[in-house]
C-alpha cells in the first residue's frame, strides 16, 4: 500500500522554522494501530492522518474530510499546526477548489480558510480558570526555578496549566530560559495535566507581539512544542481578557519560533491565522 505524504512548515512561511508536521491523505480505512506507528516513524511533534468520509469523496473537490492527530507516543484531541498543515495540503498541493474546508474531529466541526498568504483556523475558545499555586508549585519550579510569577490558570477543557511570568521579564528572558520538561513528568503530582504553557506579556503599546509563550507537553511524548495552535485556544481567551483586545499578534518563542494571528470572536471561538511551507512530498510504503 502506498499513502501519499508531506510535511508542512505551519505558522511559517519558511522552510525549517514554524511547527512541522506530518500528513497523510487516506484513500481508505487504515488499521488502527498503524496511525501510531506510522506518527512513531515520523517522530514528529504531530502526524495528522486525513481521511475521506463517503467512498465517492475526492481531495480536490470534496470540502469535508475526517482528521486525526497522533504524537510520537498517542492521539491527541486537538492540533491547531497539523489542521494547518492539512489544510495547506489540501488547498495547495491538491489545490481543492472549495474556499472553506471542515474537518470532522475529536473536538467537533473545525474550518479552514485561505484569507490571501494565510489559512485561518476556526477553533474552539477555551477558558482558564485561577489555579492554586500548592498544587502544583513543584512543577512550576521545575519549570522555571525561582523566577516571579504573576498568574497561574488552568483549562479543564485542554488540561493546560498556563503560567504567566512577570511583567518585569521580556521575550529575551523567555526564549533563553532554560527548560527540562523531562523533569515535569515526575514534579507534576495532580494527575490532571497534558500541557504546561509559559507566557510574558509583549509590547502590545506597538505594532509588536502582544504576547509571547512557549509550549511542553511530556505527558503525550512531546517535550516541547514549536509553535502550538491548541495552546493559543487557551492563551487567546486569556490574553484578549487581560489585554482588553479582540485581535492580537502572537510570537512562539521556541527555537524554530512561528506567528500567529489571532481573532478573537463573539461566538466562543476563536480565528488562528498563519502561513505554511510544503517541504517534502512523497510516500509511504506499507
Amino acid at each position: 500500500m502506498q499513502i501519499p505524504i508531506f510535511t508542512v512548515d505551519a505558522f511559517t512561511n519558511r522552510p525549517f522554522s514554524g511547527n512541522p508536521a506530518a500528513v497523510c491523505l487516506l484513500e481508505n480505512d487504515l488499521d488502527e494501530d498503524l496511525h501510531q506507528k506510522i506518527a512513531a516513524e515520523m517522530n514528529l511533534s504531530e502526524t495528522a492522518f486525513i481521511r475521506k468520509l463517503k467512498p465517492g469523496d475526492d481531495f480536490t473537490k470534496s470540502s469535508c474530510f475526517g482528521l486525526r492527530w497522533f504524537t510520537p507516543a498517542s492521539e491527541v484531541p486537538l492540533c491547531g499546526h497539523a489542521t494547518l498543515a492539512s489544510a495547506a495540503v489540501l488547498f495547495h498541493v491538491q489545490k481543492n477548489t472549495n474556499s472553506v474546508l471542515t474537518f470532522v474531529t475529536l473536538s467537533g466541526e473545525l474550518k479552514a480558510r485561505q484569507v490571501k498568504d494565510h489559512i485561518v483556523l476556526d477553533l474552539p475558545l477555551y477558558t482558564a480558570y485561577p489555579q492554586e499555586l500548592k498544587e502544583v508549585e513543584e512543577l512550576i519550579k521545575a519549570a522555571v526555578g525561582d523566577m516571579s510569577v504573576q498568574d497561574i490558570r488552568y483549562s479543564p477543557d485542554t488540561k493546560k496549566l498556563l503560567v504567566r511570568l512577570s511583567d518585569t521579564y521580556d521575550r529575551s528572558v523567555l526564549e533563553n530560559l532554560k527548560v527540562n520538561a523531562q523533569h515535569f513528568l515526575s514534579a507534576e503530582k495532580t494527575g490532571k495535566l497534558k500541557g504546561l504553557i509559559l507566557t510574558v506579556k509583549g509590547n502590545s503599546s506597538g505594532k509588536g507581539h502582544d504576547f509571547y509563550s512557549r509550549y511542553f507537553a511530556p505527558w503525550v511524548g512531546v517535550l516541547e512544542d514549536p509553535v502550538t495552535g491548541s495552546a493559543h485556544a487557551v492563551l487567546s481567551s486569556y490574553w484578549s481578557e487581560q489585554l482588553g483586545k479582540k485581535e492580537m499578534l502572537a510570537f512562539q518563542c521556541s527555537r524554530r519560533g512561528g506567528e500567529l494571528k489571532i481573532s478573537v470572536r463573539g461566538d466562543g471561538r476563536v480565528d488562528i491565522a498563519g502561513q505554511s511551507a510544503v517541504v517534502l512530498k512523497g510516500n509511504l510504503t506499507l
